[in-house]
């Protein structure tokens, strides 16, 4: 048995523990990240692409932004389509000069391993078996095997950074926690294309369904449909996805999406699920191992990198103070945040999909809000807030 020793152990190198060692070694704290894919799984897992003003204003605090600042795409803002015609949302304009940018969340991914490995700090890929044990002490500690030898790494505190389907939320003994759940009659569609896209960040609301134009750079398009929640990719040939998504973008201008070589396809399931609270003992949830939000608002990155700025905050205040007021509070500060979050993410995605349950009553009011929102400065203000990035204190 290895006994590693450290301050804080991380499980799970996606963005939020990835960016929570980073900003922990800036305050001089050590930590180990303890992750099960390998470093190309990693690095190469395409995620979300719209990082937003305040993930962009940590991303460079954090001091790994210049390959986002060289190759990320501004948007100043985004378009809404509806009846066949396009509405321009001005966040920049609205929101006082903030902007969102298309930057890959596996490009955040390889700068922080980057800058992780770059500083010789552990990182230890494919690591199996991980167990946790001794939450409620004062010394818990991550059981797992690395490169055949059976590790125990101890610690003052566990960050739970490991996604969804991960083992640190299910470690949390049974009836502590409470869920918030709400699954969505649909799922998206999405592919990476070769092809330049030619409009800028467009959602469609058609009556056909959701469609979405977005890109991860100048030459490389991301596009996604609404399709049934049952349905699989197999059925989706490219010829199919492409004659769709041209139905979709259908309007007056006579705009339909750039084709080309259809490099990836995924089918993602459309959810809400919120947990309350993200901490036990000395084991604290981060990113999707805490949260879910429908990819509509293109929140998910976001909030977990905020959730890793706001524990490392309370983790730097612990060792360096001596004081436990924001560990204690850390879940309250991270609720208040994704429950906001989750409602712009909601409503987003109720005013742009098609339901099939929707009267003709429903159709129409869905409508009535589209034009609100793209005829009225407050409603487009109140979506622009949000689309840049609810503030966060760095």
């Amino acid at each position: 048995m290895k006994l590693i020793k450290t301050q804080v152990g991380i499980v799970g190198a996606g963005p939020a523990g990835l960016m929570l060692g980073r900003l922990l070694h800036l305050a001089g704290i050590e930590s180990v990240i303890v992750e099960l894919r390998s470093r190309k799984h990693c690095e190469e897992r395409i995620r979300a692409g719209v990082l937003e003003q305040t993930t962009v204003d940590l991303i460079h605090y954090a001091g790994v932004g210049d390959r986002m600042l060289a190759e990320g795409l501004i948007h100043d803002g985004i378009d809404l389509s509806f009846r066949g015609k396009r509405h321009r949302i001005d966040i920049r304009d609205l929101t006082d000069g903030k902007q969102v940018t298309v930057y890959g969340q596996h490009e955040v991914v390889k700068d922080l391993i980057a800058s992780r490995t770059g500083d010789g700090l552990p990182l230890l890929f494919e690591s199996s078996g991980v167990r946790l044990a001794g939450l409620d002490s004062d010394s818990p500690s991550i059981h797992f095997v690395h490169e055949g030898e059976e590790c125990e790494l101890q610690c003052d505190f566990i960050a739970g950074c490991d996604g969804f389907h991960g083992i640190c939320r299910p470690s949390i003994p049974a009836g502590t926690l409470t869920f918030y759940d709400r699954d969505y009659p649909f799922a998206w569609l999405g592919i990476l294309a070769e092809a330049p896209p030619r409009l800028p960040i467009t959602y469609q609301n058609s009556a056909r369904g959701f469609a979405l134009q977005s890109m991860r750079s100048r030459v490389i398009s991301r596009l996604y449909l609404q399709v049934e929640p049952d349905d699989e990719v197999a059925n989706w040939s490219d010829e199919r996805i492409w004659e769709e998504l041209a139905l979709r973008f259908e309007g007056e201008d006579g705009w339909s999406p750039q084709r080309g070589r259809i490099l990836q396809k995924s089918l993602t399931g459309m959810r809400s699920f919120v947990t309350d609270p993200m901490q036990y003992g000395r084991l604290f949830l981060l990113g999707d191992a805490a949260h879910i939000v429908p990819p509509t608002g293109a929140k998910g990155m976001n909030l977990a990198l905020a959730d890793s700025l706001i524990f490392s905050r309370a983790v730097i205040a612990y060792f360096k103070k001596n004081d436990t007021d924001l560990l204690r509070s850390y879940s309250a500060t991270c609720l208040l945040r994704i429950w906001k979050v989750q409602r712009f993410s909601w409503w987003m995605t109720s005013m742009l999909h098609k339901f099939a349950d929707q009267s003709p009553f429903d159709q129409q009011r869905q409508l009535a809000e589209l034009d609100y929102v793209t005829t009225s400065r407050a409603a487009a203000t109140t979506l622009a807030e949000n689309f840049v990035g609810l503030p966060l204190p760095l």
